[in-house]
């Protein structure tokens, strides 16, 4: 079998396989990126940026490069009222959830240990300090590990340190920055500091900060309250101007001025007797004000939005709609919080426990967080329904397991009842004895139901008031097999019945009506339903039935008398 390829004009052969590798590795090596596939290609070394020349990586936070600061400013916006207070009310929100740790697939020794060191530190000051990586963008946490002879070691502290004291290097690895290498930073060892970071990546390890968000609004509420404030004292009280006579000299008039400048405070003031002070109320000036409300108003809706997700919970002037709209936000915020939690805990702290005990590549138990929810009206509503649907049947326990995520036990068992069978004869008239006339009497005949035509010919014992008791028979029943017959025929008497109804059902459908329309057309039907079929069935199986008692009592009459 000849192979493929194409003779060079020198006279070698190649192969076309053979050519396609030779060109793909010209140009590879001619463009400089003959690398493998497992390998990254565009890294901070090789960036058009020159990030990567350098021993560790700026913080690419826009605010903190243009001010030429450290972390340590966004700290001091938590002094202010508002940012205080929603810092607070976030971080409450997860610490408010509960807790477990779901064993998974892990063994059951690390599914206790697990349990027992969460259970020995104090998680809410730990998750309290994972979550200021929400506001700074990354958070490192010093696990102190306590060694015991013999065995594994464990968790004894966890300790939040001051982001502004890390760094990370080129291969995005955290670095401290030690007195003895204050300007690269020291490698830390592994399984040593746990790494909280919000919203990091590759261009920017160091996470993204939500008090950045905050910086601006905050400064410039903090300058206009300032000038609120001055606005205040300038316009807020009144003006007090002093008269003199005109040839006054001037340090008369700087003595007047000090009197005035004291009566603003004491509302006290000697004055010569030619001089007098009138008192005058600035006017106007309200709209001047209101300009510093609005930017203040502003800047706290600023930050309210940048750290809860929404204002309408902590404006005076919202209404419940959009407070109950905004909650529903807050709580997506509070969801990725507890998310960050989570993969802290476990892809951290219970992972390293494991490797520590168990070997790297052991199965982990899983740290999960979650609401305990309040019964509401909502609830109670939607479990009165399923509860009276349920009883009702109609639907599988599986349909309701799968659309309203119900767990196995939620829902009652239901035995299976069996039918009883109909049992027929003179006792069956028992309960109804007392609405039937008596033996012998005249019953209008009618000419369509020859039940009632034949209840003349029925003796007085067939009517008697004790019931009579059957043998049972070996043979099978011609008249009970006729009856089973005619019972089976119940289908096609009631056709003629519910065909209109099943045809209005299918108008509805096609036609697009409401369940209104639909339910005003249903008493038009009752003139379309021919129920004359289902009729003689019905006296059919009367007829039957009544002539199946007559004769059993007859047969027991007959045995009585031979007795």
């Amino acid at each position: 079998m000849s192979t493929p390829g194409l003779y060079l004009p020198g006279g070698d052969f190649v192969r076309f396989a053979e050519a396609h590798r030779r060109l793909g590795a010209s140009m590879g090596a001619s463009m400089g990126t003959a690398r493998p596939l497992s390998a990254h290609i565009a890294t901070r070394q090789r960036g058009p940026d020159f990030v990567g020349l350098g021993m560790w990586l700026p913080n690419p936070d826009p605010i903190l490069k243009r001010q030429g600061k450290d972390i340590a400013v966004y700290r001091e916006l938590r002094s202010d009222a508002h940012t205080g207070g929603c810092i607070r009310r976030r971080k409450a929100a997860v610490r408010a959830l509960e807790w477990r740790v779901e064993r998974e697939r892990a063994s059951a020794r690390m599914h206790k240990v697990a349990q027992a060191v969460l259970e020995q530190l104090d998680l809410d000051a730990l998750i309290d300090q994972m979550l200021d990586a929400t506001l700074y963008g990354w958070q490192p946490l010093e696990i102190l590990w306590q060694q015991r002879p013999g065995r594994a070691p464990t968790v004894q502290h966890i300790v939040g340190k001051p982001p502004e004291w890390f760094l990370f290097d080129s291969e995005a690895r955290l670095r401290f920055k030690s007195r003895e290498h204050l300007l690269h930073g020291e490698l830390l060892p592994e399984r040593k500091f746990l790494l909280a970071r919000q919203e990091a990546s590759y261009a920017n390890p160091y996470g993204f900060a939500d008090l950045s968000m905050c910086f601006w609004p905050v400064t410039f509420k903090r300058g206009g309250l300032r000038y609120w404030v001055k606005f205040a004292e300038k316009y807020g009280s009144p003006w007090a101007v002093g008269k003199q006579p005109r040839n006054s000299p001037q340090p008369e008039s700087d003595r007047l001025l000090e009197q005035l400048e004291a009566m603003i405070e004491d509302a006290v003031a000697v004055i010569p007797d030619d001089a007098s002070v009138e008192m005058i109320q600035a006017a106007g000036s309200s709209g001047n004000a209101s300009a510093y409300e609005l930017l203040l108003k502003f800047c706290r809706s600023e930050v309210a939005i940048a750290l809860l997700g929404q204002n309408q919970s902590t404006e005076a002037d919202s209404t419940r709609a959009s407070a109950t709209a905004g909650l529903d936000v807050a709580t997506d915020i509070r969801d990725g919080d507890k998310r960050l939690v989570e993969g802290v805990i476990n892809s951290q702290l219970i992972r390293w426990i494991v490797d520590l005990h168990e070997g790297e590549g052991a199965p982990a138990p899983r740290f999960v967080m979650w609401q305990d929810e309040e019964v509401s009206k909502a609830q109670a509503e939607r479990d009165e329904i399923l509860s009276r649907a349920i009883r009702m049947g109609g639907l599988s326990p599986e349909y309701f397991k799968r659309v309203y995520e119900l767990e196995d036990g939620d829902l009652p068992e239901q035995p299976e009842t069996p039918l009883q069978p109909l049992q027929t004869g003179a006792q069956d008239l028992g309960p109804y004895r007392r609405f039937l006339p008596a033996a012998g009497a005249d019953v209008p005949a009618a000419a369509q139901n020859p039940a009632l035509a034949f209840y003349k010919t029925l003796p007085a014992v067939a009517l008697s008031a004790q019931p009579a008791a059957f043998a049972e028979n070996p043979q099978p029943d011609p008249l009970q097999e006729a009856i089973d017959e005619a019972a089976q025929d119940w289908q096609p008497a009631m056709q003629p019945m519910l065909q209109p109804l099943l045809d209005a059902l299918e108008r509805a459908r096609t036609q697009g009506q409401s369940a209104q329309e639909f339910l005003a057309a249903l008493p038009g039907l009752l003139a379309d339903m021919d129920a004359s079929a289902l009729q003689r069935t019905l006296d059919a199986l009367t007829f039957a039935a009544r002539a199946a008692g007559v004769a059993g009592l007859r047969g027991d009459a007959a045995d009585e008398g031979r007795a």
